[in-house]
């Protein structure tokens, strides 16, 4: 007997082995997108792989990698297989571009998820490309979902001899380097929330670059968002991870149907340091909406404060100081912590004024009369215990999750709630006293808490949900800016976080940036090309030359064109200030000249050629700015004895060079051939322009 073969059964053969091939097709298939120099490749699993259109000897990615992913019961999933692709023109706030979709379905058991990445290319940021991605449970059950994570890439080092350089921009009671290497064991989580009990927000970016060319990451959310950058090079010592990370928490998870959508995350590939990357995220977040305070010509003048003499001040002190200040070229003179009752209660502490408001008005009249501006030091959001505003208003502090008082550590004082009516109500009457009544003419904002506050979970605060409190912050210095610059047009707030990456979305409502209580004169250098990097025309203000190496590297501050500063004491010190700061007659000769120096050639106005040279990578370190025709240039080494390039010339021109600070002249340069032979300890300051036949 002969049987028959079953038709259906046949078909049905030929469909599962059409499906299974268009599958395997599928898997095999790279696709490419293309921004700039930036080419990423996406295979059929939907993972991707970095690469450059330069081609360098090592490539930053060698594999595919799982770069975007979801934390399902504490596996990382990959192997999204890739379902259908489409591509589009967009036009938007950034302007014309392209839009990438990639659909791909994960399947174990029971348990299924669609994956749908969605990326994006701009005509206007060339060089960079934005992520979304949305994951939905396509099973029938809930689904437990720990964490997200974009843009983790695994970047190879350039040889084996080779170092990384980084920028990350967490914040830590550590007040790390914000610019560093990396090498093998390093890690760094870069955890953008509160990282102490009074530390934390940051710059959403994280950068590592080699030698030849680098890569940035960072997300686009136009408020703090609670996420990680980590930074880890502990089990591999050739290669370094990154990522951006959400914590969901353990209870977290997605109703059958129910998807859920990472931030918009981008990926920049450069060259130089993270300078470039940097000015480009600005450009970026600027596109998008956010506006920069205007430049104020006053926060560009030099300051001398009086946190010299501490907190135990003399009213008999700081005035019997002013003739000195005046005399070396200062223009402010700042009242610093110590004049109030407490943290909260903000009215004159009668001991030190027993005038009261009266003799605070004739401090800052006496101020004025000297020609000099007066400002004042302020730690909002701070309440100590036991002051007025705290018994008046017990419900003014923010708690934590267990809705306990949060503490601020360095201050012995409790976090204000920043999204409170009655907070906002006591701050207005704090700077109408300020400003109105005292006649301040700008602020110092002072202390690390300010950058950053942890969720609120109080629950007369009127919150849709706790991290609500961390994203509204920077609407709360809003509201200070707007309300100091109605009652002065030209008032100036100095934002000190001290030692912190200051929360980029706290920047736009500031008008001088502060290299804010450096460990040394590399932080003041390092965090001076951030911020220029970042606010190119902003004021940069680079502390109390006290704090500089030795106390007195005025160079570090004036090469990179941030604006000058001391607390220096006169003609004697505080008996009771930990420390001395006494401008004795040989201090006062070298304070003078770097001073009227300063004056003089005020390079903090002009323009920070930042791209020009790479921090960590070229020797010595070297800065350059522009005013007019003429470059100055500015590098730091202990010993330096060899040929440094002056980059940046006109090739066609020959050039006079000067050194402006020994008023020495050191030749002439050609344009074609900008090669100096020189030797120097510490510093060398130079100004380069035509040479006038």
């Amino acid at each position: 007997m002969i049987k028959k073969k079953n038709p259906f059964l046949a078909i049905s053969f030929v469909l599962v082995s059409l499906i299974l091939t268009l599958g395997s097709c599928n898997e095999r298939k790279v696709h490419q997108i293309e921004s700039g120099k930036l080419i990423l490749e996406i295979d059929g699993k939907l993972n991707t792989r970095i690469l450059s259109e330069t081609k360098p000897s090592t490539p930053l990615n060698s594999v595919f990698q799982n770069s975007e992913y979801i934390v399902f019961r504490g596996k990382a999933l990959n192997d999204f297989l890739l379902s259908s692709t489409t591509e589009k023109a967009i036009s938007d706030k950034l302007g014309n571009g392209v839009q990438y979709t990639f659909s791909g379905n994960y399947q174990e058991g029971s348990f299924a998820f669609e994956k749908l990445l969605t990326i994006k290319t701009y005509e206007l940021f060339p060089g960079m490309l934005f992520f979304r991605v949305a994951y939905k449970n396509s099973s029938s059950q809930s689904l437990e979902v720990n964490q997200w994570t974009n843009n983790r890439y695994c970047i190879n080092q350039l040889d084996k001899d080779s170092t990384f350089w980084s920028f990350q921009g967490s914040s830590s009671d550590a007040r790390a380097d914000w610019i560093l290497p990396v090498s093998e064991g390093f890690y760094q989580k870069n955890y953008m929330g509160m990282n102490n009990s009074d530390y934390g927000g940051g710059i959403p970016v994280l950068d590592i670059w080699r030698s030849d060319e680098g890569i940035a990451i960072g997300h686009t959310s136009l408020h703090p968002e609670l996420v990680s950058m980590p930074v880890d090079m502990k089990y591999k010592k050739d290669k370094v991870a990154v990522g951006i990370e959400k914590n969901l928490g353990d209870d977290f998870s997605l109703a059958p149907g129910e998807s859920l959508e990472t931030l918009e995350t981008f990926v920049i590939l450069h060259n130089g340091d993270c300078f470039n990357s940097l000015r480009r995220f600005g450009d970026l977040m600027r596109a998008k909406g956010m506006q920069f305070a205007e430049t104020e010509d006053a926060a560009f003048e030099a300051v001398w404060c009086a946190w010299g003499y501490e907190r135990g001040f003399t009213l008999d002190e700081i005035i019997g100081t002013l003739p000195k200040v005046k005399e070396l070229g200062f223009k402010w003179a700042v009242l610093d912590d110590g004049f109030q009752i407490a943290e909260g209660d903000w009215d004159v502490n009668k001991d030190k004024f027993p005038g009261g408001d009266q003799q605070m008005k004739n401090l800052v009249d006496k101020i004025h009369s000297y020609g000099l501006k007066a400002k004042l030091w302020w730690a909002p959001l701070a309440v100590d215990p036991c002051t007025n505003l705290l018994e008046e208003s017990p419900d003014i502090i923010l708690f934590n999750a267990d809705w306990s008082p949060r503490f601020i550590t360095w201050w012995d004082a409790y976090y204000m709630a920043p999204t409170y009516s009655k907070t906002i109500e006591h701050t207005k009457d704090v700077l109408s006293l300020f400003m109105d009544e005292w006649g301040f003419d700008g602020l110092k904002m002072d202390g690390q808490h300010m950058n950053a506050v942890p969720p609120d979970h109080h629950p007369d605060h009127g919150l849709d949900y706790p991290e609500q409190a961390a994203e509204q912050l920077p609407e709360f210095y809003k509201m200070v800016y707007e309300n100091v610059r109605e009652k002065k047009a030209h008032a100036v707030i100095e934002n000190c976080p001290c030692g912190c990456c200051m929360s980029f979305y706290n920047m736009p409502f500031m008008n001088q940036a502060v290299s804010s209580d450096p460990l040394s004169s590399w932080q003041i250098r390092l965090k001076g090309k951030v911020y220029k990097a970042l606010i190119p025309k902003t004021a940069y203000y680079g502390d109390h030359v006290e704090l500089s190496d030795n106390g007195d590297d005025f160079a570090s501050s004036f090469g990179i064109g941030a604006v000058l500063g001391s607390k220096f004491t006169w003609p004697k010190d505080n008996p009771t200030a930990g420390a001395s700061y006494l401008l004795t007659p040989e201090k006062e000769v070298v304070w003078k000249k770097w001073i009227g120096l300063y004056n003089k050639k005020m390079l903090s106005k002009a323009e920070y050629l930042g791209h020009l040279y790479d921090i960590g990578f070229d020797k010595p370190e070297a800065y350059a700015i522009q005013k007019g025709d003429t470059l100055f240039y500015a590098f730091y080494a202990d010993e330096w004895n060899g040929t440094i390039d002056l980059r940046g010339l006109d090739t066609s021109k020959e050039y006079t060079i000067n050194n402006y600070f020994e008023d020495k002249n050191l030749g002439s340069i050609a344009g074609n051939n900008p090669v100096l032979e020189t030797s120097f300890s510490g510093f060398l300051l130079i100004e380069v322009f035509p040479t006038v036949d």
